[in-house]
């Protein structure tokens, strides 16, 4: 391996080890409310956006706040020799993709029947300690 390769796959490394991912598979609400509430933390303090979550009164917030509590959990586990408190972690990117939708059928008026999508989503938070 040649040394360009060696210094970009340790600085690969080492913003590996500064970094955490949690996440939430098959969340049972649309897409477009948890974005609603993901878009409130993003880029905030993990402390502040927990604040922001636990006052916040939409369920999707419920869910990521539990989230994001893991990825300092994940966070405080990779680097067991820091405090997640004095370390100035943000959240850096959070990402919702829609998932498996259940389709239902209502009854209508004359017969008919009409589609009802039931959908869900993934959550990714990343948080990474700012320099």
């Amino acid at each position: 391996m040649g040394k360009r390769k060696k210094e970009a796959a340790a600085i690969r490394k080492e913003l590996k080890n500064s970094t955490a991912i949690a996440k939430l598979n098959k969340c049972p609400t649309s897409p477009r409310k948890m974005r609603l509430v993901a878009d409130i933390i993003r880029g905030e303090n993990v402390y502040k956006a927990l604040n922001i979550l636990k006052f916040n009164p939409k369920e999707a917030s419920v869910r990521l706040e539990k989230l994001l509590l893991s990825a300092i959990n994940n966070w405080e586990q990779k680097n067991e020799g820091e405090d997640s408190t004095t370390a100035n972690l943000i959240v850096k990117d959070v990402f919702v993709d829609s998932a498996r939708m259940f389709k239902r059928i209502q009854p209508a008026p004359q017969g008919r029947a009409h589609r009802i999508r039931k959908r869900s989503n993934h959550v990714t938070v990343v948080i990474d300690k700012t320099k």
